[in-house]
């Protein structure tokens, strides 16, 4: 059986001769590159002249009440989440074993 290096350098030389379709090889899996170019602007948005404003799309304001909406909401939550750790229980049942036992806790 060949080796993968071998079959690797096999497939090297037959596109090399023959330059078909069939040998070029797309991330996109088509016939060329199916992307945005980079524009080296930051999210694509080119600079705005000086003294004017961004204006916000629609959908922004929803993505900012959404998100952290949602993060005050984790917040509360986690904040008033019920004890459940096996140590708060031990010590629970322990004070509640030696009460009964009539034991100074």
């Amino acid at each position: 059986m060949p080796s993968l290096s071998s079959l690797r350098t096999l497939q090297r030389r037959a596109c090399a001769v023959r330059s078909s379709p069939s040998c070029r090889r797309y991330a996109s899996h088509g016939s060329g590159p199916h992307y945005n170019e980079p524009t080296g602007y930051l999210f694509g948005e080119k600079p705005l002249p000086p003294g004017q404003k961004r204006k916000k799309e629609a959908w922004e304001n929803v993505w900012y009440v959404g998100m952290y909406g949602t993060m005050g909401l984790a917040a509360v939550l986690l904040y008033y989440k019920p004890d459940t750790s096996i140590k708060s229980w031990a010590l629970e049942e322990a004070k509640a074993r030696m009460e009964a036992r009539g034991e100074k806790p």
